[in-house]
């Protein structure tokens, strides 16, 4: 897969997105860059100049097309009263002028870059106030800057409105497994990588994630029904939710005073993810399609636009109409032909190789495979029908892999030989194969220096040939890491900043999941309830067999077993005490030494843990 020709892809001579990514432009941020409070760099769009230039040949010119487009930053006017601030994140944010300030849908990744376009709004439409605020749904880089945007001293009386499960999601994806999901993160979205023609480009869905403060202020409203209609600051919204697509929790809207249609993640310029390459719940692709139809039906003919929180938006109430429906049937194409060819006997990894879409969707722009693909997608909906075992015996109970990487390395005749074919396969171009054979040499002797740098050339090739922006920057991430090694991967800032917006159940979840079992399995039953005065309620943690088990009781109820520590606090004391100020303060009843028994079994998880190398 080296850099790849022009050959098969919608002609480059229209030029209808380049237009409309423009359209409505009022200014942009001069310098492109923002810091944070003690003056580091959280985001630099104008890193990405280059892109301004022809293709090079260590791009895909697809994919190239779309970091251009998805570079164009500043403060845009979709409709009036409606204007996105586009290029200072990886998402949009979208700002809608109401009675008495601005309802801000989206507020970006990080804090700093949300007041950045927030601030970049008022230089040019005045200091208005945010009277409102809506998560499209429950990824980081839609809900992340909230407090740039609404500061705890503004919040009081501000609606915040979000789809039903919005905080469930939220925190299950970035607390319950955030460390690992932020580690292969880095290889999705390449955020070690330099900006450059031959390394970043981007990653189809935007440029990348800012890495500044990730804050969350927690919904007051939920959005349960479609039909459902709230306004807020003086501006109507229609609402559907559209749970199980893009997010767990997501929904579309319409601005119906502005003919104005929010379709959120559900319908970008690029086929999306069905399951993302970071790890995630496997999406539905039947119901992703389904809402989409839906949505033509919902919102008939009431919108001239639609925009959504990637990419630009599409004028014309016709030429939505057919965006819509073109993504609907490519999820409904993808999922039923998956499931056809499944039911045929055919694996994920044959059915990726067989399955292509019809040449009107292979043929449109917004349907290539920028951030999701094709070929991951079908093993996508072949995981979420069937799991991870194709049927065949013999990958039921497979060696792990530095253990399977020494076998094959023996069966091949030892390191030199296996070298020398991988070699001859990478001369051949069958880059795939050579990949294959030089990773099990990697795993089998990770200080083989030979092995590892063949390796990285191999990535190098694969990646500047990818259309697709996650595997181009997995693939270059692996090459750095192959040379460099680990470190430095954060995919975004500190998530400290989301811990307040917790319940008390969701952050003894997160303490459940770092739980080090097998030590704590040796500990006697240990028993600690936390009275919360100001949420009236009795939690009672449970640690018995390495397990930590939790309850909300009401406040009245004392179980039994008595507990061996009963702690009185208000919630503000209980975020201290586990951000580790102690117990100064907090009325205590029992043994204290049982809470340091407890953090002690408390793991921290390992941020940058191998991942091409055993």
């Amino acid at each position: 897969m080296d850099a790849a020709p022009r050959d098969g892809l919608p002609p480059f001579e229209d030029l209808t997105d380049f237009e409309n990514a423009d359209r409505g432009f009022v200014a942009a941020l001069v310098p492109a860059v923002v810091t944070d409070g003690d003056g580091r760099v959280v985001w630099d769009g104008d890193a990405y100049g280059f892109l301004d230039g022809d293709c090079p040949g260590t791009a895909h010119p697809s994919l190239w097309r779309q970091s251009q487009l998805c570079a164009r930053q500043g403060l845009y006017e979709v409709t009036e009263g409606v204007y996105q601030v586009r290029g200072l994140g990886l998402a949009n944010m979208t700002l809608v002028e109401g009675t008495r300030g601005v309802v801000v849908v989206d507020p970006l990744v990080s804090a700093e870059c949300a007041a950045a376009a927030l601030a970049l709004y008022r230089s040019h439409r005045g200091e208005r106030p945010v009277t409102g605020l809506v998560y499209t749904h429950s990824h980081v880089d839609h809900f992340g800057g909230a407090r740039g945007v609404l500061p705890r001293e503004a919040e009081a009386g501000v609606p915040v409105l979000a789809p039903a499960g919005f905080l469930e999601h939220a925190v299950s994806e970035n607390v319950h497994a955030g460390p690992a999901m932020s580690r292969r993160a880095a290889f999705m979205h390449g955020t070690r990588l330099p900006k450059a023609p031959d390394a970043h480009i981007g990653t189809g869905l935007g440029t990348t994630l800012s890495t500044g403060t990730v804050t969350l202020v927690p919904p007051t409203l939920d959005i349960t029904h479609t039909g459902q209609r709230e306004t807020v600051d003086g501006v109507p919204i229609l609402f559907q939710p559209t749970p199980g697509t893009e997010a767990p929790a997501e929904m579309n809207f319409l601005f119906p005073e502005r003919r104005a249609l929010c379709l959120a993640e559900n319908v970008t310029h690029t086929l999306h993810n069905i399951l993302t390459l970071r790890g995630a719940p496997v999406r539905d692709a039947r119901a992703w399609s389904r809402y989409l139809d839906e949505a033509i039906d919902l919102f008939g003919d009431a919108y001239d636009v639609a925009f959504a929180s990637h990419h630009w938006p599409t004028w014309g109430h016709e030429n939505v109409v057919r965006l819509l429906a073109e993504q609907r049937d490519l999820y409904a194409y993808l999922h039923d032909q998956t499931l056809r060819l499944l039911n045929d006997g055919l694996t994920g990894a044959e059915i990726a190789e067989e399955l292509r879409l019809p040449p009107a969707l292979e043929g449109a722009w917004h349907a290539r495979g920028y951030y999701g693909s094709l070929n991951h997608n079908v093993k996508g909906v072949y995981q979420r029908y069937l799991g991870w075992y194709d049927g065949n015996p013999a990958h039921l109970w497979e060696h792990p892999p530095a253990a399977l990487a020494r076998r094959y390395v023996e069966v091949a005749g030892g390191p030199e030989a296996m070298l020398a074919a991988a070699r001859r396969y990478a001369d051949a171009g069958d880059l795939r194969f050579a990949a294959t054979l030089l990773n099990h040499l990697v795993f089998a002797d990770p200080d083989d220096e030979q092995a590892k740098e063949a390796l990285a050339g191999v990535y190098e090739r694969l990646g500047h040939g990818a259309e697709n922006g996650p595997w181009r920057n997995i693939y270059l991430t692996g090459a750095l890491e192959l040379r460099e090694g680990t470190g430095g991967s954060a995919v975004i800032g500190d998530t400290a900043g989301m811990t307040s917006a917790l319940t008390v159940s969701m952050l003894l979840d997160a303490i459940a999941v770092r739980i080090d079992g097998p030590r704590a399995a040796q500990e006697p039953r240990l028993v600690i309830d936390l009275v919360v005065i100001d949420e009236q309620c009795r939690h009672r943690i449970n640690l018995e067999h390495g397990a930590l088990t939790h309850r909300s009781l009401p406040l009245h109820r004392t179980p039994k077993p008595h507990a061996g520590l009963t702690l009185t606090l208000t919630r503000p004391e209980l975020l201290g005490l586990l951000a580790g100020s102690g117990l100064a303060g907090i009325e205590t009843d029992g043994d204290r030494d049982l809470l340091k028994r407890l953090f002690s079994y408390v793991t921290r998880p390992e941020k940058d843990f191998a991942i091409v190398t055993p």
